[in-house]
Order: structure tokens, then C-alpha cells, then sequence
């Protein structure tokens, strides 16, 4: 558990670059890579379709939170063996599912020139004039963020010259600009879980996308979040985790489709398959539980947390926050007793299935008092964790589970199907 906890601490890790020259062999000496952890900070940050971010300086970039520099034109062959571009001043990914002409297309912009890569390739008709793509848009840009509509006033691109941001609205292609003077000049920026990052040198700013406001106290030392560096932050310890080290407390998907996966003190946030799984300290969104989970699962916009014999229920559209009266026991709660195991809610489903033991009960959630329906002995215990989808129920048992159709199938069965293993795409652990 020790290192499976310090390996989800490590997915808060990111990555730096470091300036090279335009043209080089593609074997390179890991010597003369550039090192992330020198401090200088990075030309452009962007994420692809699925979910992988690369951080780019001079010719190099990082792909994915941790791992060796490698030559851009590896992953992006244009960038430097035909254009001889050798750096990207700027870039961004437009994830706008209404728009499928441009959805999941990344933007490279240096100069005056934009590229437009799909599947890492450059998109026929490119490079373009900038004003070509994004009229009114400046041209020598340090840094590009998308925006999605909810969390700026329209679908948007933020893009940052000087201390000057131009907002590109996507759908009517008009720009606004705004001087945010308080903020520090971005050489590259994120976003990244509904937040905002301005990156500068070998530190960041968490900004508001639409009013540049700054909250809390910034800027902070991006080795010390960011990547995994030596000496600073939770970098020092790290290593990676095997799958078949992997062990999980509980895990649930909410109804806006987060998903979240908990281990020790600290839990895992998957948004997207997109977006990658992220950690962070449990404390975090739910300040009131403290001491780990035993139990997770998510019904009707609430997302319910088990420890011992307390159930915390938070609102999670309303920012994780606790109910008032909770938390409850148990007994109070559900009409059950005893250590859970493990618990999940199948979609677009009114039933709790609880694991106690050797034992699954299922409980009517729209009951008042909760109503436990059905009490079934299962063929194993010491179980982990459990999660239903549309594609069926996984039970997990240290880095193995056990797949069934359905809550019956599970209920009713008397042997165990076959083992399967925990994969990289399930945990974000190494094969």
C-alpha cells in the first residue's frame, strides 16, 4: 500500500523541458537529453485525444507525467524534419464534440504559422496564417488553453501575448482581449481538471479562466507538483507502480461520469479516458473524512463514502459538500451492520449491492427507511473493491478481478470466474 500510495501521489506530476538544438539523430545519448527538473520551464503544454499530455522545449518534449525527453518530431514528424521548426511558441487541444471538424485536433502555433495535427499528423493544407484559422488572434503567441463553455461564457481558446489574453470564441470567431497586469507572462499553460494553470520559469499560477482572479498563494515551484524531481515535493521517493503491486480501497463512477479510486489516504480522479487519472490527498473533497474508505458508491448526485460504521454522503453537484446530519451509522443509514468490503449502484438503478464478508445485500435506495431487498452468500471474500457499468460489475481483488454480467449473475454464482489482471488503462500502472 506504502508504494502504491506514493505512485498515486506521483500522478499530480506533470513534466519539464528543456531547450535543445533544431536538428539531431534520433538516437540520442540519455546524457545529453534535456533534464526536466533544470527549472527553466517550457515553450507549450497540450494534451492529445487520448488523454496523454506532452510538454514541449526547443526540439524536445516529455510524453505523458514521467519518462525521458525525446525529439519532438518522434511523435510529431513536421515539426522539425519537414518545417525545421524546431519549437512551438504555443499549442492546444480543441476537444469541441459540436464541432467534429475540430474536435480532438491539436493547434501548434510559432510565428505567424498555425498547425493543425490529427492523430499526430499534420492535417492537409497546413501550416496556415493564424488569422487564416483564428481571426483577430495575435500572431507570436507565448501560450494557448481551451475553455469549455460552463467554466468560461462560451466555448473558447485563451490565448496569452505579453500580459494581454485574447478570448477566441470557436463558434462566432471573435476575439475579446483583456489585460490581466497581475498575472505573471505565461509561456505555456494548462488546464487541467476544471483549473487553470499560467506557467512561467520553473513555477505556476492557478488563475480563473475568466477573470484572470489569482486565490491562494502563488506562485509555487512546479517541481514540487509537477514532475518527479529530486529533493522536492513528493518526486524524490518515486517509482513506478507495477500492476500487479495494485491494490485499491473502493471505486465508484458518479453520474457525470468522474471516476474515482481510492487507496490509503488519497484517491485517483478519472474524468475522461482523455484527461488521464490524477491523485490527490482524499482531504482534498471530502475534508471530513480522514482515515481512509472502506466503501464507495454513487446514487442520485450524491456520492456516498463508507469508513468503519459511518456513511458520509456529499452532494457532489454542489462541490463535494457534506449533508447536513451526516455522517450516519450504518445501521441508521442502510439497516446493516458489520465491516463492508465493498458497495456499487449499477446505472440508472434505485439498488446498493453491499459486500460484507462472504455476503452481498441489496438495498432499495428509494426506500425510506432504507429496505435491504435480498441477503446472498457469494463464492469468495476478502474482497477489495467493486464497480458496475454498462458492460457489467468488476470485483477486485489486490491487482486481479472477476468480471459478471450482472448483479445476479454475481449474486447467484457459486464458482469464481476466471482471474483477470488489472491493466495500465483500468489503474494508470506499468505492465
Amino acid at each position: 500500500m506504502e508504494l502504491f500510495t506514493k505512485t498515486l501521489f506521483l500522478c499530480l506530476a506533470l513534466a519539464l523541458t528543456n531547450g535543445a538544438p533544431a536538428h539531431h539523430d534520433a538516437a540520442v545519448d540519455d546524457a545529453s537529453l534535456p533534464d526536466r527538473c533544470d527549472g527553466i520551464g517550457f515553450d507549450a503544454i497540450t494534451p492529445d485525444k487520448n488523454g496523454t499530455t506532452f510538454f514541449f522545449r526547443g526540439s524536445h518534449l516529455w510524453e505523458g507525467f514521467h519518462g525521458p525527453a525525446q525529439l519532438s518530431n518522434e511523435s510529431f514528424q513536421e515539426l522539425d524534419d519537414i518545417h525545421n521548426i524546431g519549437h512551438v511558441d504555443a499549442a492546444f487541444r480543441m476537444h469541441n464534440i459540436e464541432h467534429q471538424d475540430d474536435h480532438d485536433h491539436i493547434y501548434f502555433f510559432l510565428d505567424d504559422k498555425v498547425f493543425s495535427y490529427y492523430d499526430q499528423a499534420l492535417e492537409e493544407g497546413y501550416p496556415k496564417e493564424i488569422q487564416q484559422d483564428f481571426p483577430g488572434v495575435p500572431s507570436h503567441l507565448d501560450a494557448a488553453v481551451e475553455c469549455p463553455k460552463g467554466e468560461c461564457m462560451a466555448d473558447s481558446v485563451l490565448f496569452f501575448k505579453g500580459q494581454d489574453v485574447h478570448v477566441y470564441d470557436i463558434v462566432t470567431k471573435t476575439v475579446k482581449t483583456k489585460t490581466w497586469s497581475h498575472l505573471p507572462v505565461c509561456t505555456s499553460a494548462l488546464r487541467w481538471l476544471e483549473h487553470y494553470y499560467c506557467f512561467h520559469g520553473n513555477n505556476f499560477t492557478k488563475f480563473h479562466p475568466v477573470f484572470g482572479e489569482v486565490s491562494g498563494v502563488y506562485p509555487k515551484d512546479a517541481r514540487s507538483y509537477f514532475m518527479k524531481c529530486p529533493n522536492y515535493g513528493h518526486g524524490g521517493d518515486y517509482k513506478v507502480l507495477k500492476c500487479s503491486d495494485v491494490k485499491i480501497d473502493a471505486i465508484t463512477t458518479d453520474d457525470a461520469g468522474k471516476s474515482y479510486l481510492f487507496a490509503g489516504s488519497i484517491y485517483k480522479r478519472l474524468d475522461t479516458r482523455r484527461d488521464g487519472l490524477h491523485a490527490f490527498p482524499i482531504t482534498r473533497s471530502w475534508k471530513e473524512v480522514t482515515k481512509g474508505v472502506d466503501a464507495v458508491f454513487s446514487y442520485a448526485d450524491n456520492i456516498y463514502l463508507i469508513k468503519d460504521d459511518q456513511v458520509y454522503i456529499y452532494n457532489a453537484a454542489a462541490h463535494y459538500t457534506l449533508i447536513d446530519g451526516y455522517p450516519k451509522t450504518l445501521k441508521e443509514e442502510l439497516g446493516i451492520e458489520g465491516h463492508v468490503d465493498a458497495a456499487f449502484v449499477c446505472p440508472d438503478d434505485q439498488t446498493v449491492h453491499i459486500i460484507i464478508g462472504g455476503t452481498i445485500s441489496a438495498i432499495d435506495l428509494s426506500a425510506t427507511p432504507r429496505v435491504v431487498l435480498r441477503e446472498r452468500p457469494l463464492p469468495f471474500s476478502d474482497i477489495d473493491a467493486a464497480l458496475c457499468s454498462a458492460e457489467g460489475i468488476n470485483v477486485f481483488k489486490g491487482a486481479t478481478y472477476y468480471h459478471y454480467e450482472s448483479p445476479m449473475t454475481l449474486a447467484m454464482s457459486r464458482i469464481a470466474p476466471e482471474p483477470l489482471n488489472v491493466t495500465r488503462a483500468m489503474m494508470g500502472c506499468e505492465e
